[in-house]
């Protein structure tokens, strides 16, 4: 994997790490998950970040200050009517919706339904190319999306996703589904990264970066 240069689209002062809050389910299943992005981002960039993440009601037009947001869980999803308006305008307008399916089990609730609701405020999740620019947005990623050791740990669906899943729009992401579990791959405390052989959250920041330029 290299680093590559980019350029920053969004303009706000330093990026924030945004966890949507929605009303069903629930939400903040991985809360050490921010922490270690952030860390990863003041690692191996020079983006200004901020040391803390926050929580963002998906209900809230708040979110439109974020140029990514970050939503997981284990339990169903359903948007209410608001969370559903609000987000559909943020993805128009240029935000980046990263889902990710803490159970990583295609016969899951969370999975079931967050599909649903995907395609009703955005449109349907197509299967995104192991070439795209997303994996070459920071360090490359010859194979498409790095496979978590959660993937068949004997939980979930035991099987290794090959593809993230995106809505597009034009030639931009605006939703990233995952059925990989990078929420459980990157639910630890940042100092313990001096254990780990290699970064397991440097594909943190290629999604963020890429929210950044595109």
């Amino acid at each position: 994997m290299v680093a590559r240069e980019f350029s920053v689209r969004w303009t706000s002062e330093a990026f924030v790490f945004a966890t949507a809050q929605y009303d069903s389910g629930d939400w903040d299943s991985a809360p050490l998950v921010p922490a270690n992005v952030i860390d990863a981002i003041a690692r191996y960039t020079s983006l200004p970040v901020r040391p803390q993440g926050v929580s963002v009601p998906l209900a809230s037009e708040a979110i439109f200050q974020y140029p990514l947001v970050y939503l997981t869980g284990h339990l169903p999803v359903r948007f209410t009517t608001k969370e559903a308006e609000v987000v559909h305008k943020y993805l128009q307008r240029g935000g980046l919706l990263f889902v990710d399916d803490h159970n990583h089990d295609v016969d899951g609730a969370f999975n079931k339904t967050i599909r649903e609701e995907i395609r009703r405020v955005a449109g349907p999740l197509v299967a995104l190319s192991n070439t795209h620019e997303l994996y070459k947005a920071f360090f490359h990623f010859e194979n498409g999306p790095p496979t978590t050791s959660h993937e068949m740990n004997g939980w979930g669906d035991n099987l290794i996703h090959e593809h993230l899943e995106a809505v597009l729009l034009g030639k931009r992401i605006s939703v990233l589904y995952s059925n990989k579990d990078y929420s459980s791959e990157w639910s630890y405390h940042p100092d313990n990264k001096r254990f780990l052989s290699i970064d397991n959250t440097k594909f943190a920041v290629n999604l963020v970066v890429y929210a950044l330029t595109r």
